[in-house]
């Protein structure tokens, strides 16, 4: 049976794993994100260590944004993150290097978008619609053709404008490329940035709640008439805020105002895949990487 080696590369941790192509996870390992030259090689001694020898190939869920142009001289490369270290980092060659193997990448949001849909959330719809609401947000999309939407890049759907709550006009918001965009709003840093806590630790009647799930909501409502999904998954630890899907279910309809066709009340859902959804991307992403 083909085992391969998987990568959900974070901002704070690498979450390293190793399955076949029953998604058994058979062994698991987290290594702190520090500075490249450390955490690559912890991670190749990692896999060294529970015997990983000819994997049939790896797969890299990331952070970004990456480089994904395969004809691009810094394919699989880091781009302009603002994460320290990391900008011109090359995550492919070193794990290709040390196991002879094909390496898939891409972002951590796009693989979790292919496993919901293949194995989760997205099962029996024709397409899916994945939003991470974390320390970024991040946005992957697979169409009816079991594809990830692509340009010249991967989308970055955190970066959309969205219109100001009105109760919200005094924040700048902490995206360090746009100030105030959906990311620069709503992702845990502004959450903190304004209100000096997560959702999750503020009082049941904070305001702070129900200005997020409105943003979130407008949100929806820009993507559904982008593109219509069968289905949006909404993950992240943003979400983790008691009560905060309700909100944005209700946000999204009123915003909606009845026009789209995707019902938010049956739309939006949680991951179905929980914690294994970035290790099952990455899995995703090699599968199809040794499938050619």
């Amino acid at each position: 049976m083909a085992h391969y080696g998987l990568i959900e590369a974070g901002g704070t941790k690498f979450v390293l794993g190793i399955a076949d192509e029953t998604r058994n996870i058979a062994a698991r390992h987290q290594v702190p994100t520090t500075t490249p030259q450390e955490t690559l090689p912890a991670c190749i001694d990692w896999f060294r260590q529970q015997g990983l020898s000819n994997p049939a190939a790896m797969g890299i869920a990331s952070f970004g944004p990456l480089d994904l142009d395969r004809a691009s001289p810094s394919w699989g490369h880091i781009t302009r993150t603002p994460k320290p270290h990391w900008a011109g980092t090359d995550l492919v060659t070193p794990f290709a290097e040390a196991f002879g193997c094909p390496v898939a990448i891409d972002t951590d949001v796009n693989g979790a978008a292919l496993s919901e849909h293949r194995w989760g959330a997205g099962v029996g719809f024709s397409s899916l619609l994945y939003l991470t609401i974390g320390t970024g947000i991040g946005g992957g999309f697979v169409g009816a053709d079991g594809r990830l939407l692509r340009g010249l890049s991967h989308p970055e759907m955190g970066h959309i404008r969205v219109p100001r709550h009105a109760q919200d006009h005094n924040y700048a918001g902490f995206c360090p490329f746009h100030g105030d965009c959906l990311e620069g709003l709503t992702a845990g840093p502004a959450v903190k940035g304004r209100w000096g806590a997560s959702l999750s630790d503020l009082p049941a009647d904070h305001p702070a709640p129900g200005i997020i799930a409105w943003y979130l909501g407008q949100a929806i409502c820009t993507f559904q008439a982008i593109m219509e999904p069968a289905r949006i998954v909404l993950g992240g630890g943003v979400m983790h805020a008691p009560g905060i899907l309700d909100k944005i279910r209700k946000a999204a309809s009123e915003a909606g105002a009845g026009y789209f066709v995707g019902n938010p009340q049956d739309l939006v859902v949680p991951p179905a895949l929980g914690d294994n959804a970035g290790l099952l991307g990455a899995l995703a992403l090699a599968m199809d990487e040794a499938d050619g």
